[in-house]
């Protein structure tokens, strides 16, 4: 049971539940990315090459084996470089993304750093100082 609780202490912390939120939003924002770079940025540069499809880019190592019905019976062996291409432009694209974030998330912080601070207001004298003044402006008189 000792193990149990322990490790509900561990999940619990403020800072593993936002590591938790901070990956379903990263997921979410990865299929954002993936379609931008899919279906927005990819078709103009291939329109660019000519309207191929950058995942189609490859290098055939060794041919498809098929039989005489047309079925194939080995696949063929490639290097598939047209998807590390999308993937490399995926990567920038969040990479750019996420630093203009925290550019931003810095500035906000820097300003709010920056910000002067009100005076803080005298302290209140003590009770001893109170009585102090009091017999101070007794003596006086």
């Amino acid at each position: 049971m000792n193990i149990i609780k322990e490790f509900k202490t561990f999940a619990m912390r403020g800072n593993v539940v936002d590591m938790a939120i901070g990956i379903v939003i990263g997921g979410a924002f990865t299929k954002i990315v993936n379609s931008l770079v899919n279906d927005i940025i990819m078709p103009p540069l291939g329109l660019l090459i000519d309207g191929k499809d950058f995942t189609k880019f490859k290098i055939i190592l060794s041919q498809a084996v098929e039989n005489e019905n047309g079925e194939i019976i080995k696949q063929a062996v490639s290097i598939n470089y047209g998807v590390i291409i999308n993937t490399t432009v995926n990567f920038l694209i969040i990479a750019a993304t996420v630093f203009m974030f925290i550019k931003i998330m810095n500035q906000m912080k820097r300003k709010e750093e920056a910000k002067p601070t009100a005076p803080a207001a005298p302290p209140s004298p003590s009770n001893e100082e109170k009585l102090l003044s009091e017999i101070r402006d007794l003596l006086k008189k």
